[in-house]
């Protein structure tokens, strides 16, 4: 939902310390360094650690915020750094019901997980499947102002919205099946909502 715009405002904050590092780290260096931090953040909560669990994913989630436009400032943007950033972001983002889950240890708990889970599941087919048909139809990223690899049409349940949800989570896990449960249904929201942005362009 925020995404977009968020997106704008990262890049302009960023844009300093990206300049100061394109040359000097890569931004493959940046992206699996970000999933090895939000993976690290899943096995903290698992042990019980909500706040060294928020520092990695959160330092996690910066990390990931430099990489692209690191790339673009070291003129090394791609198709290739664009499908890499986002599959390392899809495992650090499975990585914390997973270790927020595990660290419970109750069936309950694993429920709950699960379900999330498979609401990514369906919600990553839509975007991605959405995105590649938009792109095919030229209708994508270019049209629409985006500069990440390809277009992600808008839903309530984004990146930022995700980013926040999962601190929220990490920072009070007595309250993780709540945060969960909400954030399921969130994603349910969105999957309804590019199914209508589906039919709405491309029929």
């Amino acid at each position: 939902m925020l995404d977009l715009r968020l997106r704008i405002v990262k890049d302009r904050a960023l844009a300093p310390i990206a300049e100061s590092l394109a040359g000097r780290v890569s931004p493959l260096t940046l992206s699996v360094t970000s999933m090895i931090l939000c993976v690290a953040a899943g096995v903290l909560a698992w042990q019980s650690a909500p706040a060294l669990a928020v520092l990695c994913w959160l330092t996690g989630r910066l990390l990931d915020g430099l990489d692209g436009p690191v790339a673009r400032s070291s003129g090394q943007d791609s198709d290739v750094g664009g499908y890499t950033d986002l599959l390392l972001d899809t495992i650090g983002y499975a990585a914390i019901p997973l270790g927020v889950a595990a660290g419970a240890s109750d069936a309950h708990h694993w429920a709950i997980a699960a379900v999330l889970l498979a609401t990514f599941y369906v919600n990553t087919v839509s975007v991605l499947l959405l995105s590649a048909i938009l792109e095919k139809r030229s209708i994508g990223k270019a049209h629409f102002g985006e500069t990440t690899t390809i277009t992600l049409p808008p839903a309530l349940v984004e990146g930022s919205e995700t980013i926040l949800i999962f601190t929220l989570a990490l920072a009070m896990p007595a309250w993780a099946d709540t945060i969960f449960v909400v954030m399921a249904l969130g994603v349910v929201v969105s999957v309804l909502q590019r199914a209508g942005t589906a039919r709405r362009l491309l029929t």
